[in-house]
Order: C-alpha cells, then sequence, then structure tokens
C-alpha cells in the first residue's frame, strides 16, 4: 500500500480510540462455513507487500485460499491478473471474516489502528464467522511500540484473534526475493506458527521477545542503519576529495573496521556497487523519506522510555534536508552523499 494511497483510507476515522471492542454489537450476516483448507488474508499491497503476498501465494498449497485488499483497487486487480488465485475483497472486515492467517503491511501508525478497527468491530469474529483455528493476525508494518502495542490489546482483549507485530528487514529486493529478515514480538506458544508463515517469504525469523519486541529490535536497527550510512557517506566523500579511487577506498573500508551494510551493499558513491541505488541515480532503494520516518519512530520510543540518544536528532535534521532538496527527493536515503556535496 503506497503511503498516497493508504491515505485515502477513510471508512473510520484515523484517530477513533478502540474502545468498545469487546461490547455489545448488532448482528450481521457473515460467512460461516468452516474451511478444510488453509486461509489468509493479505492487506496492503505496496512497495514491500505486493512481492510479499506474491511469493506467499506460490508457497501455499493451491487448495488454500488467499484473500487481498488495498485501497488502489488497481493494484488488486493487477495482483489478480498477475499471480492469480486469490480473491479480492472489497473490505478487510471481509479479510478479517474469512482468514484464519492475517498479513498487514502499511506504512504509518494510524493506518494499523484504522485497519485494525475496521476488522475487530463488530466483535463477533468468533461467534459470527467462524475458522478451523484460532485467527492471527501479523502484523508486517514498521509502527511505534505503543501504536502496536494499543492495537494488540484490542486484539486480544476482544478475544477474536492473537496479534503479533513481525516489521521486517531487507528492503524491496528482499521482498522480491523472500529474503527478508522478520523480526518478531509474540508470545512463545506462537512462535512456531508465525516463523511457519514468514519462513514462506523471507529466510530468517527472529523471536526478540514479548509483543512489541519485535518493532523495538526493528527500530534500533535502523536507528543505527541511518547513522551508519550518513557517517559512510562523509567517510567516502573525504576520500574522493583527498583523491582516492572511491572503489578501492570501499574495498579497503570493508576488510577494515570501518565496514558496514552502507559501505559494503549500499555504497553511496555511483559505481562502487554495480546495482546498488547510487548506480541508478540513487533509485529505487529504501527512500529518505522512509528512513525519516523510521529514525523518528526511534525517537519517539526512545523518549516514552526516558533514553536520550546523542546523534538522533542531528541525523533527523540531515535527512529532513536531504528530503527537502530537489535534488535529493524522493530517492534512496544513500543520497546524502550528493546533498553533501559528493563527486557523483
Amino acid at each position: 500500500m503506497t503511503m498516497r494511497a493508504a491515505s485515502r483510507t477513510a471508512a473510520a476515522p484515523l484517530t477513533q480510540s478502540f474502545s468498545g471492542l469487546a461490547g455489545p454489537a448488532s448482528r450481521r450476516s457473515f460467512a460461516t462455513s468452516r474451511r478444510t483448507e488453509a486461509s489468509y488474508g493479505f492487506v496492503g499491497l505496496g512497495q514491500m507487500g505486493y512481492p510479499m503476498a506474491r511469493n506467499l501465494r506460490s508457497k501455499i498449497a493451491q487448495s488454500d485460499t488467499m484473500f487481498i485488499h488495498d485501497v488502489n483497487p488497481a493494484v488488486c486487480e493487477q495482483f489478480e491478473k498477475e499471480v492469480g488465485n486469490v480473491k479480492v475483497v472489497n473490505s478487510v472486515r471481509e479479510i478479517a471474516e474469512n482468514s484464519e492467517t492475517i498479513l498487514t503491511v502499511l506504512p504509518k501508525p494510524h493506518h494499523v489502528q484504522n485497519v485494525f478497527q475496521q476488522m475487530l468491530r463488530p466483535p463477533t469474529l468468533r461467534t459470527e464467522a467462524p475458522i478451523t483455528q484460532e485467527r492471527l493476525f501479523i502484523d508486517c508494518s514498521t509502527i511505534d511500540p505503543r501504536s502496536s502495542a494499543q492495537v494488540a490489546n484490542a486484539t486480544h482483549s476482544s478475544g477474536q484473534a492473537k496479534f503479533v507485530d513481525a516489521p521486517m528487514s531487507g528492503g524491496a529486493v528482499g521482498a522480491a526475493a523472500g529474503t527478508l529478515t522478520f523480526m518478531i514480538g509474540s508470545t512463545p506458544e506462537l512462535v512456531p506458527r508465525v516463523t511457519e508463515v514468514l519462513s514462506m517469504m523471507g529466510k530468517r525469523v527472529l523471536h526478540m521477545g514479548p509483543q512489541t519486541s519485535g518493532l523495538k529490535g526493528k527500530l534500533a536497527n535502523n536507528y543505527l542503519l541511518a547513522l551508519n550510512n550518513i557517517a559512510t557517506c562523509e567517510a567516502m566523500n573525504m576520500g574522493v576529495k583527498w583523491g582516492l579511487d572511491p572503489t578501492t577506498l570501499a574495498d579497503m573500508i570493508n576488510t577494515a573496521t570501518g565496514k558496514c551494510w552502507p559501505s559494503e551493499v549500499n555504497n553511496p558513491v555511483p559505481g562502487v556497487v554495480e546495482n546498488s541505488p547510487a548506480s541508478k541515480d540513487y533509485k529505487p532503494g529504501f527512500g529518505t523519506a522512509l528512513m525519516l520516518k523510521d529514525l523518528k519512530l526511534a525517537l519517539q520510543a526512545a523518549a516514552e522510555s526516558d533514553i536520550q540518544p546523542q546523534l538522533g536528532e542531528y541525523a533527523k535534521d540531515i535527512y529532513t534536508a536531504v528530503e527537502a532538496d530537489e535534488k535529493c527527493k524522493d530517492k534512496d536515503f544513500s543520497v546524502v552523499y550528493r546533498y553533501i556535496g559528493g563527486r557523483e
């Protein structure tokens, strides 16, 4: 689900609270037939969600049912035409009614909250839309731990399903290749089931601890990545302007103590890594806006835990300025190298 498209989701106010989920509700007519095959639901077919859903459909049994939904109907139509053997539904409530395992990949906290409000209301999934095993919601969105905890509490308190936070690392390339790393926050008894599902879309599933632990791990990782990227851009800029060959410099760094993902895999100097975003005018990659979003989420979560990062605010200012620069806007976050005047 694209950020622009997701903002159009308006069936319920985005800031609406979760109160009342466990309260009485008028009866509605839902599907009540039990399934002998497994059933999956997927919400959010954006840059990450689309290839993830494609990999999931290719790995589950052909007899299993997969329901899909995105706020952009054209994306669902494209997915159905390209992948096949899926059922496009008109609402996320239909996803919840018909699926045992539901995955969500959404841009921001309020999108996650809004979607779950619609899926959980009225709180009658167990009685009016029974399935063969307990429903499991796996949220792969990267949002703040507090918002995720609110969604999890609403899910569990209504007694309709279990909830696991499972953000991922690996970017669009990893999503397409099925090599993502998932970090999950879950009770131990759910780990085998969650791992089985996520392993069809990635190569590693790491249980970080109880609910919200997956998000905390992801935000800590992306905080470090944000800083490493800026430092790599500055170091490469220094070396190039000192007259060093950028490829030779990168090779040296990547066999020495400065080695990191931005220097080895996503080097910011064009031509150093053939297929990196930098070598393709800094596209597509992991957008600066997304890095800025994750960095802000990490700083917010840190503040809520009375943690005072020393470098994060400086990094936030840099990414804010990069995203505002017309030469750098909407490009991979390694474009920081261009912003600071790196020689291309």
